[in-house]
């Protein structure tokens, strides 16, 4: 039999929030078109994710991947920064 590897989902969000310990808040924009009006709307959910060397900060463009569940709220870990945002 032939093995079959899964592979994870991947999403891109902007980092809203770092405060917690080796956690971090991703803020997710999709845009949907409205069924009636035809109109795109953009909708958000925001996910949290595993940061395990506390490298994120707010405002950073960020690439998220499934995982193991680490707790309740938190299925998701960090795969990459892709933006680093300006400190001020």
């Amino acid at each position: 039999m032939t093995e079959v590897t899964k592979t994870n989902r991947g999403l891109v969000g902007v980092v809203v929030s770092a405060a917690n310990d080796k956690t971090i808040v991703v803020k997710i924009d999709r845009r949907e078109k409205h069924p009636l009006l035809g109109k795109y709307i953009t909708k958000s959910s925001k996910i949290h994710a595993h940061d395990e060397k506390n490298v994120c900060n707010v405002g950073d463009q960020v690439n998220i991947r499934e995982g193991r569940p680490r707790s309740k709220m938190k299925s998701w870990e960090l795969a990459s920064i892709i933006v680093k945002a300006a400190v001020n």
